[in-house]
């Protein structure tokens, strides 16, 4: 999300471990191309960068260590190059603010393209530095090179990133990193991408260049809503008898959290909240209807079918949305959708949504227009809203050996007391209803493109910006995501990266069981057989123990309702203490409804 974190600063990078630290003196002299391309990480301020070590980048990753002395920016090695993009995607959800990534020639980027496309669709800044084997073909060396070199390495990605380079000349990379800083720092955010050739970065300097000051580039600023766009939509606003928001896509600071609210109430509106922007609003305020979503609730397709006015801030796939709740229909209601994310909408991704009819709409940043909105309306002329009813919860069997979510969400309400606590991601069929929303932090929101194993990386990230803030950052994450990605969390022990990750085991990739029911209903064939090629058991996997492995601490499988109390103190205790954990919870994905084949059988294993 765009903007700075509220309340808390953004950690600074933390002293080097001994093993991390450069062994002196420095050569603080900038003598070779690759020193440019650092030094210029450091004038923009870049606290972190996430690399796995390659060959086409050794000029830069040597500037990076005996140049700048391995801080500012501090390197975080990883195991894998998706890891280091996930990072860098969960410490912009917490900041607002980009931190680098290298990856390795064409193949590291390769391996990074998944995490790219997640920050991409989730609209999150980073700076991507890549590299090349030598363009100078003279230069290259037998086979590696050559199979390490292409034309055009940011044609890979270039269709989900916001804007490339690859500089020609060490000359050419300040201007080059200067602008990829502001295109990404700049909203609608997204990932930039440099490619330094290999040559270059090994290139010496007959003399130390003048490099820019960055505050003559600096970003631009939010764009405001046109005038006469913010006087029209307030006269509908000030007439609607039945006015509704969605919050979606906005900044996670205080103050615009506050104007958010201030809106709704000045309007007596209605608040609907999307799950995949993460909090925007207190969703246990009076006008917030429901529960959080990803798809269109019950309550929230009432409330935006009842609606006479409808105004998105900043809502991700409007389209969708309005489809689902009015299934076709004709749309009575007027629409007002204030944002700038058309700007980054290419064509060969599909991630716009569907395109929505809007009778007013703001180009701008959803909460300048909020703020400008505020400011026209007239106070005090809308009769006080009634609370919408909230559905009654489900009883919870305290006792018994079938843990749910509902579960978990309860034991880690007890298990973490009246510490905050970000959740940096939360797996499928959370009950966001236990524990609601109250600040910008409490949750940072979905992955973007539905990208598995985002989950462990995007968690380490937030908590490295959440470090030194006082809050618990919790990811809890299904078994799939986190087998994906188990090697990012060595990366957390490494740099004592204090993270809880809750595994949510249904051992199962339990959402294409119910595909593939829904699809054997559809031909009247077998259900039963819905978890054929999805099961992960047989052997089930030592969640726990992998986790031991990478050097995190580690608890599981937990099998008993009674034991989740204790196990989740002790672990956020080791969270608190600064260190990360793991907690492998084995789970009912049914929530005692009937069970068939293997999920049955599952359901019936033991082991504590």
């Amino acid at each position: 999300m765009p903007g700075s974190m509220p309340d808390e600063d953004a950690a600074s990078p933390s002293s080097n471990s001994p093993s991390d630290q450069p062994a002196g003196p420095l050569d603080e002299r900038i003598g070779w191309g690759s020193d440019v391309a650092a030094q210029m990480l450091r004038r923009l301020d870049i606290p972190y960068i996430a690399l796995n070590p390659g060959a086409s980048y050794r000029g830069f990753h040597d500037s990076l260590v005996n140049h700048l002395g391995n801080t500012k920016p501090q390197m975080l090695v990883c195991l894998h190059e998706e890891h280091a993009v996930a990072m860098a995607q969960g410490y912009a959800k917490a900041t607002g603010q980009p931190m680098a990534v290298a990856l390795h020639s064409n193949v590291g980027l390769m391996h990074g393209s998944m995490a790219i496309f997640n920050a991409w669709c989730d609209r999150q800044p980073m700076i991507i530095l890549g590299a090349t084997g030598p363009v100078d073909a003279a230069s290259r060396r037998p086979w590696i090179d050559w199979v390490h070199t292409s034309q055009d390495q940011g044609a890979l990605i270039r269709n989900f990133i916001k804007w490339d380079d690859q500089p020609g000349s060490v000359a050419a990379i300040p201007e080059s990193m200067l602008r990829a800083w502001q295109q990404t720092a700049t909203a609608p955010h997204g990932p930039v991408y440099v490619c330094l050739d290999a040559d270059l970065q090994e290139q010496p300097l007959a003399e130390e260049p003048e490099l820019p000051d960055p505050a003559r580039y600096a970003p631009a600023v939010s764009t405001r809503p046109d005038a006469g766009a913010v006087t029209q939509a307030a006269r509908l606003l000030i007439s609607a008898e039945r006015p509704v928001i969605l919050f979606g896509r906005c900044r996670r600071t205080m103050g615009d959290w506050d104007c958010r609210v201030a809106l709704a109430e000045r309007l007596e509106a209605r608040m609907l909240s999307d799950l995949k922007a993460g909090s925007m609003v207190p969703t246990d305020h009076r006008l917030h209807v429901g529960a959080p979503f990803n798809r269109i609730s019950a309550e929230a397709k009432a409330a935006l079918r009842d609606a006479d006015v409808i105004l998105s801030l900043g809502w991700i796939d409007l389209g969708g949305a309005l489809r689902q709740a009015f299934d076709g229909e004709a749309i009575a209601a007027k629409i007002i959708h204030a944002g700038q994310d058309h700007h980054l909408h290419n064509g060969w991704g599909k991630e716009p949504g569907g395109l929505p009819p809007v009778d007013i709409h703001m180009a701008a940043d959803p909460d300048a227009a909020a703020a400008d909105l505020l400011a026209v309306l007239p106070e005090g002329n809308k009769t006080s809203r009634t609370s919408p009813e909230k559905p009654t919860p489900p009883e919870m069997d305290a006792t018994g050996n079938v843990i749910n979510m509902r579960h978990i969400a309860d034991a880690l309400k007890q298990a973490t007391g009246d510490q905050p606590v970000t959740f940096a991601c939360l797996a499928r069929a959370w009950p966001a209803d236990m524990l609601p929303h109250r600040h910008p932090l409490d949750y940072l929101g979905k992955d973007g493109g539905g990208g598995i194993g985002s989950g462990p990386g995007i968690t380490i990230g937030a908590a490295l910006a959440l470090k030194d803030s006082g809050r618990l950052t919790v990811g809890v994450i299904g078994d799939g995501d986190c087998l994906m990605s188990m090697n990012a969390l060595w990366t957390a022990a490494k740099y004592d990266i204090p993270a809880l990750f809750v595994v949510a085991n249904n051992l199962s990739y339990f959402n294409d069981e119910l595909h593939q029911e829904s699809i054997a209903k559809t031909r009247q064939r077998n259900v039963a057989n819905r978890w054929i090629g999805q099961a992960i058991d047989n052997p089930t996997p030592d969640i726990a123990t992998i986790a031991k492995a990478q050097g995190v601490d580690a608890f599981g499988p937990v099998t008993q309702v009674g034991e989740l109390v204790r196990v989740l103190q002790e672990a956020a205790a080791i969270v608190k203490a600064g260190r990360p954990c793991l907690v492998d919870v084995h789970i009912d994905p049914h929530h005692g409804r009937a069970m068939t084949g293997s999920a049955a059988r599952r359901s019936t294993a033991g082991g504590a």
